[in-house]
């Protein structure tokens, strides 16, 4: 005789796939922050850059050991040969006298502090203030500079230059860049020109000292006479 003890059968409980299921979702979601950190990092250092100031020379505007932010973006270019493939037809316009680039927000302006590959070693960079672009004629003389023979009012420089320097043209692609410091500057008056694809970008904004902090000095030259 056959008993029917009244105990269901206890059905074996299917793998569970959610702890397999929360991994692969983990492991999704640190990909994905990963990738969207390094692409704000790159669209960061395509737009800016930390430089400390060494040294004396843009003083009295930047001092030895400040901390500075520099502006890529703003002499954003691209170069005429590849603007060419691209649209053969199409004329490039830098804005700029005898340039290989077409600049987007346009060139480098006299009186922009620019920070540059230094011509004579490119692995260190250098600050200074434009002072010529492509086609003008600096000249120093008598503790003045001149561009285009017409004297520069510079109210931020230390102290009138004490050396003296022949009329020159500046050639196209080119940049004639002095620091404010003038007797205390290794600059265009005794190793040359810059070329402008070593310039990296403009001095835009100061964070360290903390009593230094705020947009660096937009002062520009005028010509004497001139407001």
């Amino acid at each position: 005789m056959a008993y029917n003890l009244g105990v269901e059968p206890i059905p074996l409980a299917e793998p569970s796939h959610s702890g397999r299921t929360s991994t692969s979702h983990a492991v999704r979601d640190v990909l994905e922050t990963l990738i969207l950190t390094a692409l704000i990092f790159l669209v960061v250092r395509s737009i800016t850059q930390n430089f400390k100031v060494e040294g004396r020379s843009m003083e009295p505007t930047l001092q030895n050991g400040q901390y500075l932010l520099i502006n890529k973006a703003v002499y954003w270019r691209i170069d005429n040969r590849v603007l060419a493939r691209i649209s053969p037809n199409a004329e490039a316009s830098s804005g700029q006298r005898g340039s290989g680039f077409t600049y987007i927000f346009g060139p480098p302006k006299r009186g922009d502090i620019i920070v540059f590959r230094y011509p004579l070693d490119p692995s260190r960079d250098f600050i200074k203030r434009v002072i010529g672009a492509p086609g003008d004629v600096v000249e120093i003389r008598n503790g003045t500079v001149y561009v285009n023979g017409q004297p520069l009012v510079e109210s931020y420089t230390a102290d009138r230059p004490v050396y003296s320097r022949a009329p020159e043209q500046v050639p196209p692609g080119h940049y004639y860049v002095l620091g404010d410091n003038r007797n205390n500057s290794s600059d265009s008056h005794n190793w040359g020109l810059v070329p402008e694809e070593n310039i990296i970008g403009k001095a835009w904004f100061s964070y360290l000292p903390l009593d230094s902090v705020g947009p660096v000095p937009d002062a520009r030259p005028t010509v004497s006479g001139t407001r």
